[in-house]
């Protein structure tokens, strides 16, 4: 939107008409010189340029996510908004139910004098729930936006990847 007259955008491609009610050509742009545009009343401004930001973590590029839940009352109503701890800590959970739930008919058998669990089938869900609450703790123990924002960068080595990031560091699936 660079070229502004009388505050509208005026579309390059598109003819547009002045505030005099003069009708312009919709190839202005490609005929016109910025003199003969300026001539016309048509403004030149810079295209604001947004900062990138990371939306999981921050309403705009300088504008964080709160870390604690946010109540307000709107309308009457209290309103509850997660923060980002009890975000992620949901997302945790629900990625360890997810790689459980393959093998949860294991423990219904067993439950039900069926049969038993393979070790291999318990290690494994015993290891998805130590990383469940390795990876809960982490999360519970930030302070700010950028100790969350951590738990996100994989570890590296020798400028290679040499583990999972803490938040993501789950047991080999089976």
């Amino acid at each position: 939107m660079p070229w502004i007259h009388d505050k509208k955008s005026i579309t390059v491609g598109r003819s547009w008409t002045s505030s005099e009610g003069i009708v312009h050509p919709k190839n202005w742009n490609e005929v016109w010189s910025d003199d003969d545009k300026k001539s016309f009343g048509l403004t030149w401004e810079e295209p604001t340029i947004e900062k990138p930001y990371d939306s999981r973590f921050y309403h705009s590029a300088d504008n964080a996510k709160s870390l604690k839940d946010v109540v307000e009352t709107i309308e009457g109503e209290e309103v509850t908004t997660l923060g980002l701890i009890n975000t992620w800590l949901e997302i945790v959970r629900e990625t360890a139910h997810n790689k459980l739930i393959s093998t949860d008919w294991y423990v219904i058998r067993e439950m039900e004098g069926k049969g038993g669990i393979p070790s291999k089938i318990a290690e494994y869900r015993q290891e998805v729930r130590a990383s469940c609450n390795k990876i809960e703790g982490q999360i519970n123990g930030v302070k700010t936006v950028d100790e969350l924002i951590a738990l996100f960068d994989i570890p590296m080595k020798d400028g290679e990847p040499s583990g999972n990031a803490p938040i993501s560091d789950w047991p080999k699936e089976i």
